[in-house]
């Protein structure tokens, strides 16, 4: 029996990483500086036509996120499509350095604190929402052992 195409690896790809990510937001003038503040970036080019705002945003002028107006509703948990976005950071002292400001903005947390990925990980992290409820994640991979595992075994990253 034959493998279709679709069941065939693809052989001619020799890397393959992630190149950014691209959010709808309700509100540019209200999303572009949580991201900033809390991240770090830096605007690399911006649009602010009245039918078409949109912002790239990276860090040493590599391209991290793209962030479009044109939501109406806030971000929704029930439809198919992106879960949580996730940050890694290099410590666990660079995760609470960004809880602390997140703090200051008054975000939402899913969890109190840094937890850990999983009952024994050593990695884990916060967890929150930007202001359109966009579910976000800030992790070190190290760190973490002695933080709660809040959903014990399971991936603490897949259930918030």
């Amino acid at each position: 029996m034959t493998q279709s195409i679709a069941d065939q690896p693809l052989r001619h790809l020799p890397t393959l990483q992630t190149g950014h990510v691209g959010l709808n937001v309700t509100d540019l003038e209200t999303a572009l500086p949580f991201y900033l503040r809390v991240f770090g970036f830096e605007i690399l080019a911006e649009g602010k036509d009245d039918d078409r705002k949109w912002a790239f945003l990276g860090r040493d002028g590599r391209l991290v996120l793209t962030l479009w107006e044109q939501s109406g509703t806030p971000f929704s948990t029930g439809s198919a499509g992106l879960h949580h976005l996730s940050f890694q950071v290099d410590t666990i002292e660079d995760v609470e350095t960004a809880q602390a400001v997140l703090r200051e903005l008054g975000a939402d947390f899913t969890h109190d604190g840094v937890v850990s990925h999983g009952e024994g990980a050593g990695s884990g992290g916060i967890f929150f929402t930007d202001p359109d409820g966009i579910r976000l994640e800030i992790y070190a991979p190290t760190g973490a052992e002695d933080a709660p595992a809040p959903t014990g075994a399971a991936p603490t990253c897949g259930f918030f």
